[in-house]
């Protein structure tokens, strides 16, 4: 920062303090994740509909489109995402009862504690990441994040 504000003295780099470091702290988020599903035997991408499917909640199991609504990709990807987890035997493709054309998306059993073992691997991952900060800091710091993503969050996708 001190070599910015000497290079370039007519810019306020203020925002680099606090967002160079989030892209930092991505990175290696990132890679502790990445460390926490090959773990378990998952990618990213698995995780993230897998967990879908846990939160929610019994008989877990969701509409294509309610996954696509929670994991931000598109129909093309989605379909190919549940082709590549129902071969692996963690979902289940399921005729849906109020919609002849359409099916459910169903977390198996072993579906189901493939996303909660990874899910225990990540937090700990998280949690080491986090272990610096005090349970106070760490709340406020949620709290600041949730303020600052909120529009980005609320945006129409």
């Amino acid at each position: 920062m001190s070599a910015w504000r000497r290079e370039r003295p007519d810019l306020d780099v203020e925002p680099l303090e606090v967002l160079s470091r989030v892209s930092r702290l991505a990175r290696h988020l990132d890679r502790a994740r990445r460390l926490a599903f090959a773990e378990h035997q998952l990618e990213p991408w698995e995780f993230d509909v897998l967990t879908s499917l846990r939160r929610a909640g019994d008989p877990y199991q969701l509409s294509p489109g309610q996954l696509l609504t929670q994991t931000l990709v598109t129909s093309g990807t989605m379909t190919n995402r549940i082709d590549r987890l129902a071969k692996r035997g963690l979902v289940e493709r399921l005729p849906d009862p109020n919609d002849r054309r359409g099916v459910l998306v169903r977390l198996t059993a072993e579906g189901r504690d493939r996303a909660d073992e990874a899910l225990a691997g990540l937090l700990a991952q998280e949690r080491a990441i986090l272990a610096r900060l005090s349970g106070g800091q760490r709340s406020e710091l949620a709290d600041l994040l949730r303020q600052l993503t909120a529009p980005f969050d609320n945006v129409p996708g």
